[in-house]
């Protein structure tokens, strides 16, 4: 383990420092790019020297030392989250929280609905039957946006503020969701594939109740005790050590519980860099909190990202798989269209939006590591390697396209805008 993370942390520098002087794109993007080149360039060298192996061992290091899934779901993610809810400033988003609250509820809701039932058409009218469970499945795992990619994206792009905080609000909130009625779907999936009882109403309320306010109110929880502790220390370097240590707790009591670890570290997050810094934090704790968890943050990235790109060696494609993963893209953006413009068109008649929001909020929604995720915690059952090959798909597709792109859609809007007036 030790010789992989070496491995990922030598490499994410180096790539880092490539792209700093020669390329200029933003972070998470260009660790991507590089996993993916030095995948292919392991893959063609493979092809021409056989003997050297070199696929093998890139896969040993990578994949088979390191599970991806456990990685980012009971390690990685609680620290992103957290990192970026602590540096959310929850006075400007309380302005916009119902946009952020039914984006990151019912838009995940539609999408996941649109997404599941669409792929079980696609792959029908191709010839090939999975259940429909199983695309729901799908639909749950791929319907969230990343926090990780649009965090730092929507900042490098220069979104206007309110769209930024609406899109990276709806991107803290709605992969704890997504977890959540993936839990479900999957319990549904597995108990019916194996022929135990299937998940009445009253158990789906328990799951989604325990998920929910038992992480709410366990971020809360430890938010609180974390805000108490700061607020009666005045040493930088132990109150750093306190909510680092308060990230890890709440992630292992949220594992035993079965609660949502994700959503309670967002609220602790968002409690701590609030509460914490109205009256708990001096000067040099504030600055040595941002800068050891701006760190914490840019390190994981890295890591997360060469590994999302690192993953391709993990997938089959063929001619059958390709067209079912270009129509199932399609599909998602579709469905991310749909599922933003419900919401924001009814809160319209209450709200103001400034332009150019629907569009943005549609082009960026950036999937990422945590569908990846997700679908390599999938069990066996027919139709998972497609399902694993479809979100791979999408997600580099949606980092490229949409992650390259939607810098120049906000400077378009800005310019109409000028026109405008």
């Amino acid at each position: 383990m030790f010789e992989t993370v070496a491995i990922l942390l030598v490499l994410g520098s180096v790539f880092g420092y490539l792209n700093y002087r020669l390329f200029q794109l933003p972070f998470a993007i260009a660790m991507m790019i590089a996993g993916l080149m030095a995948s292919l360039a392991v893959l063609g060298a493979d092809a021409m020297f056989t003997e050297w192996n070199l696929g093998h061992e890139l896969r040993r290091l990578t994949l088979e030392d390191v599970n991806f899934s456990e990685a980012l779901m009971r390690g990685m993610l609680s620290f992103l989250l957290f990192a970026g809810a602590l540096h959310t400033d929850m006075t400007v988003m309380n302005k916009f929280k119902w946009p952020i609250i039914s984006l990151a509820s019912v838009g995940v809701f539609i999408s996941t609905a649109i997404i599941g039932f669409g792929t079980y058409g696609i792959l029908a009218m191709l010839g090939h039957d999975v259940a429909m469970i199983w695309c729901l499945v799908f639909g749950a795992l791929i319907s969230p946006t990343d926090p990780v990619a649009v965090l730092g994206i929507m900042k490098a792009a220069g979104a206007p503020k309110p769209v930024e905080i609406q899109v990276v609000g709806e991107s803290l909130f709605n992969d704890g969701v997504g977890v959540v009625i993936f839990t479900v779907l999957l319990s549904i999936a597995v108990g019916g594939a194996h022929g135990g009882a299937e998940m009445d109403a009253a158990g789906m309320a328990i799951l989604v109740g325990k998920e929910v306010i038992g992480g709410v109110l366990l971020g809360l929880g430890a938010g609180w005790i974390t805000y108490l502790a700061l607020k009666d220390l005045e040493e930088p370097n132990l109150e750093t050590l306190i909510t680092v240590a308060m990230v890890m707790g709440v992630s292992l009591v949220a594992f035993r519980l079965h609660t949502s670890a994700p959503l309670a570290c967002v609220v602790a997050g968002l409690f701590v860099g609030n509460k914490g810094r109205e009256d708990a934090m001096s000067p040099e704790t504030e600055q040595a909190l941002d800068t050891i968890w701006s760190f914490i943050d840019e390190a994981l990235n890295a890591v997360l990202f060469l590994l999302v790109g690192l993953e391709v060696l993990a997938f089959e494609f063929n001619q059958f798989t390709l067209t079912a993963a270009g129509l199932i893209i399609v599909l998602n953006l579709t469905a991310r269209a749909v599922s933003v413009l419900i919401p924001i068109n009814i809160l319209r008649r209450r709200m103001t939006f400034v332009t150019g929001t629907r569009r943005i909020l549609i082009w960026g929604g950036i999937k990422g590591g945590i569908s990846v995720a997700l679908a390599l915690s999938l069990p066996e059952f027919p139709g998972r390697e497609l399902i694993l090959t479809a979100t791979y798909a999408v997600v580099v597709t949606s980092i490229l396209t949409q992650g390259l792109t939607v810098g120049k859609l906000i400077n378009v809007i800005k310019q109409q805008e000028r026109a405008a007036i």
